[in-house]
C-alpha cells in the first residue's frame, strides 16, 4: 500500500470528501451496485443511498466489483428514490437525476457551485430514473452520447459523473 501512496480504511475514513450523494433507483445489478462502491471510494464520494430493488451489502456480487469499497463509502438505504430526495433535500442537497429529458444540462455545461452539496441520482438499467424522482430533481443532467444507443451503463455512468464533479472541485 505504501509503494501505492494508498490509504488504509481507517485512514480513509478521516478524509475530506466530496459533498456528494450518489442515489441508485432500482438498480438491478450487483455488480453494477458494487462498481459505483469502487467508483465512489476512488472519488472520495461522502454517501451512497441504496433504494427500492437496489441490493445493499453485503452480498457476494457487490463484494466481487466494490472490493472491499462497500465497507468505506457510507450508505443507508431508502424505499423510494423520492424517500432519499426528500431527506437530502432537507440537508440542503441540490437535486440532479442523470437522464435524458427535455431542458437537461449537458455533463460538461454542468457547473456545482463551490462546496454546494449535490445528490446526484441514477436509475434502473431499463427504466431510468423514476419519473417522479425526475419531477422532484432540481436539474437533470445528459451525458452526450453520439452513436446508435442512447444510454449507458449504470456504472459507466456514475464514473463519468463522479469524474466530472471532481473535475469541476479541482
Amino acid at each position: 500500500m505504501l509503494e501505492l501512496h494508498r490509504v488504509d480504511a481507517e485512514q480513509y475514513s478521516h478524509l475530506a470528501k466530496l459533498p456528494v450523494t450518489i442515489v441508485l433507483d432500482n438498480v438491478r445489478s450487483e455488480m453494477n451496485v458494487g462498481s459505483v462502491f469502487r467508483t465512489a471510494d476512488a472519488f472520495l464520494i461522502e454517501h451512497i443511498c441504496l433504494c427500492g430493488i437496489t441490493a445493499v451489502p453485503p452480498r457476494p456480487e457487490i463484494h466481487k466489483t466494490a472490493l472491499g469499497a462497500e465497507d468505506t463509502v457510507p450508505w443507508s438505504h431508502h424505499p423510494t428514490a423520492l424517500d432519499a430526495i426528500t431527506g437530502l433535500r432537507e440537508r440542503g442537497y441540490r437535486i440532479c437525476a442523470v437522464e435524458q429529458v427535455h431542458g437537461s444540462i449537458s455533463l460538461e455545461q454542468f457547473q456545482p457551485k463551490p462546496d454546494e452539496k449535490l445528490a446526484i441520482i441514477l436509475g434502473n438499467e431499463v427504466k431510468g430514473v423514476a419519473q417522479d424522482a425526475v419531477d422532484a430533481s432540481d436539474c437533470c443532467i445528459e451525458i452526450p452520447q453520439f452513436g446508435t444507443k442512447h444510454s449507458l451503463n449504470i456504472a459507466n455512468t456514475a464514473a463519468i459523473v463522479m469524474w466530472q464533479l471532481i473535475q469541476a472541485r479541482l
